[in-house]
């Protein structure tokens, strides 16, 4: 039976109302998720600017309300983390264990069919009669979402509140899976991490599982370099926001590493003209990290490269969803990863504008909507 449900609704002309959608009963391969929380991030606020109307959300958590006749992984009455980047298992990129940058659903990596297609079931949703896109196919800031079974991950965890695991299937695995899947930080090494709210934070515990000994956190925000340190941040450094490319930063940086820079840069600002900042901040041979997913061009000087350095842009932390969110999870249970200390301020759904408003202005480390 089909669900009539609140939502929120990106306009396409850089505005947002909360208005009803209908959701149609799951297909054989789709799930219908009652949402219990989803969280925040910038990608959504961007989400306004898309050109065309949209369920907007890409991180959330809730529980299974129905399930399609093809559906094993899980079953109605489960509590599930929700996943943006749904594998295929089958293409070029999955045989590859690159589940992140499928090329068949991927709705972010050009070529792919999600996103030359844009939804694959986009038929499921309606708003007002009319089909409707969901915000990276899944569209978390709705009272339901229809989704792909591999879209979904059984959450085990017995103690995890809804909002501590909505904000697993994007910041937080972004910023996990860069240090643990993508530069496969070493034990004993030190890391720079620049930026420092969810998906930094992320960063900086990752680090800390993978046993770096020096964690150096880089904000302009004196609170929130305060919470980096409750997060695993051995230094800290407050840069100044006049310190182009944070040449000054480095140079203190180099300070605390020998002289030689440190052996792992990760980038989480998002601020474009900062893209190229952790290679100041690495030694010859060291691995500059750009997580934060800076897409507008910038002008690089070469010279950072030298000599030997690596510089990666990753994907949402190479994430392999049915891998890693247990291994959160398991972080999560042993007290070694943080979720919930990590939240600032939870909302409802009516309360998205003053949400996005303090995400903006630095306020939330993360912010979540929770739902009744």
């Amino acid at each position: 039976m089909q669900k009539e449900c609140l939502a929120a609704i990106a306009t396409g002309n850089g505005d947002f109302l909360i208005d009803k959608i209908t959701v149609q009963p799951p297909r054989a391969d789709e799930v219908l998720v009652a949402i219990k929380a989803a969280g925040l991030c910038h990608t959504d606020h961007d989400s306004l600017q898309w050109g065309k109307p949209i369920v907007m959300g890409h991180e959330g958590a809730g529980i299974v309300e129905a399930i399609g006749h093809d559906v094993r992984n899980v079953s109605v009455g489960d509590t599930v983390i929700l996943n943006w980047a749904t594998p295929c298992r089958q293409c070029f990129q999955c045989a590859r264990g690159n589940e992140h940058i499928c090329e068949n659903n991927s709705p972010v990596v050009a070529g792919s069919n999600g996103y030359t297609e844009g939804h694959a079931h986009l038929e499921g949703t309606t708003y007002n009669g009319e089909p409707i896109e969901r915000s990276f196919n899944i569209g978390t800031l709705s009272e339901y979402t229809l989704v792909k079974a591999s879209a979904v991950v059984k959450n085990p965890s017995m103690k995890m509140s809804f909002p501590a695991a909505s904000i697993i299937g994007c910041g937080v695995m972004t910023g996990y899976g860069s240090v643990v899947n993508t530069a496969n930080v070493e034990p004993g090494s030190s890391v720079v991490v620049l930026g420092t709210g969810g998906v930094g934070l992320s960063v900086i515990q990752g680090a800390k599982i993978n046993k770096a000994t020096k964690v150096i956190a880089v904000d302009i925000n004196e609170t929130r370099l305060e919470l980096a340190k409750e997060f695993g941040a051995t230094h800290l450094i407050k840069a100044d926001k006049d310190d182009k490319g944070l040449l000054k930063a480095a140079m203190e940086v180099k300070k605390l590493t020998n002289g030689r820079g440190a052996d792992y840069a990760f980038e989480c600002t998002a601020v474009p003209e900062l893209g190229a900042a952790p290679l100041a901040m690495i030694r010859n041979a060291g691995t500059a990290v750009q997580v934060s997913g800076i897409e507008q061009e910038i002008t690089i000087d070469m010279n950072l490269f030298e000599w030997d350095k690596i510089y990666i842009n990753p994907l949402y932390g190479g994430c392999r969803p049915e891998k890693d969110f247990p291994k959160i999870v398991r972080h999560f249970e042993s007290g070694e990863l943080k979720l919930e200390e990590m939240i600032t301020k939870k909302y409802s759904l009516d309360q998205l504008g003053l949400a996005f408003e303090d995400m903006l202005s630095g306020k939330n480390a993360k912010g979540v909507i929770e739902f009744g």
